[in-house]
């Protein structure tokens, strides 16, 4: 039995461990995947205060590093359910934990084309992380999917290891920002691929080519050797199976007081209903949420 258990490693999710610790109460934080999130990704953080210019993974490791250092411990087991009963019940694939609080912070996870071969491909040539596979594409020929800030991040990274990037757009403008679209355009190794759509991803044992559809009924069949999808995320909830309510596109709702329906049960970050979404905010999320279930472990 712990005080306050936290799903979810990224930013929102360690702040509210540090938080915790520090008022002396027993945490367990439970991460499927790489510790410290989506923010990983990132290769320069130029807009938290204070350090202007950091990378995701140094971030994130300081991040952790701090947390451990309180007397965080982080357990690598995804999380399948949970259970609001006398006390809070989560159940990960290996093991069910009990806590008297819980605060969700398990984030965001890739959304995917819904493609043929697109899932049976991944590692393989198909990939939703630039930063973690573009290395293995080396003087290769590539393709970005999305138009996001994360689609322009993945493309000008690549670029400066690989041979050509085609990045692909289903609009004739980009939603990131204008900076980033600007550096784009003076990339002579990026060619954009607009008001596009990929119509099929092929290949065997490895990918070969895909097929794109533009908007006029034209299909152009590209060669590459990877393909680096990046088209947003969306809430990662299946596990609390309508336990906690959400909006209709999975988001957590919350007050700013980051409290959930469930007396007990607290969200931070991402995960949670909201106008924005920056890092700055996700911490924000985690110190609120920690309060929050101090305050309920001091009363009850």
């Amino acid at each position: 039995m712990v005080d306050v258990i936290i799903i979810g490693a990224g930013p929102a999710g360690l702040t509210a461990a540090i938080y915790a610790l520090r008022a002396k109460k027993s945490v367990l934080v439970f991460e499927s995947n790489m510790v410290g999130g989506q923010i990983v990704n990132t290769l320069d953080i130029e807009n938290y205060p204070v350090n202007p210019h950091i990378s995701g993974y140094d971030f994130a490791t300081n991040l952790k590093k701090q947390a451990e250092e309180l007397g965080a411990t982080i357990i690598n087991e995804k999380v399948v359910s949970i259970e609001n009963d006398t006390n809070k019940k989560v159940k990960t694939e290996q093991n069910v934990y009990e806590g008297k609080t819980i605060i969700i912070a398990s984030g965001l996870e890739n959304r995917t084309l819904s493609i043929p071969n697109e899932l049976e491909l991944v590692g393989k040539g198909v990939s939703f992380c630039a930063t973690c596979d573009g290395n293995f594409f080396r003087g290769k020929d590539v393709a970005v999917v999305g138009g996001g800030n994360t689609a322009l991040e993945d493309a000008l990274y690549l670029s400066n290891i690989v041979n050509k990037v085609y990045l692909i757009h289903r609009r004739n403008e980009f939603r990131g920002d204008t900076k980033t679209v600007e550096q784009i355009k003076t990339k002579s190794n990026i060619e954009l691929v607009l008001e596009s759509t990929i119509s099929s991803i092929n290949g065997k044992n490895a990918l070969e080519n895909i097929v794109v559809l533009n908007r006029d009924g034209s299909m152009r069949t590209i060669p590459i050797s990877a393909l680096f999808i990046a088209v947003g995320k969306k809430p990662n909830t299946d596990y609390l199976n309508g336990l906690i309510n959400t909006d209709e596109s999975g988001f957590i709702i919350s007050d700013e007081s980051c409290k959930t329906n469930i007396e007990g049960i607290f969200v931070a970050g991402d995960i949670r209903e909201k106008k924005v979404r920056q890092l700055v905010t996700a911490t924000s999320d985690g110190a609120v949420a920690a309060l929050e279930a101090i305050n309920y472990l001091n009363n009850n």
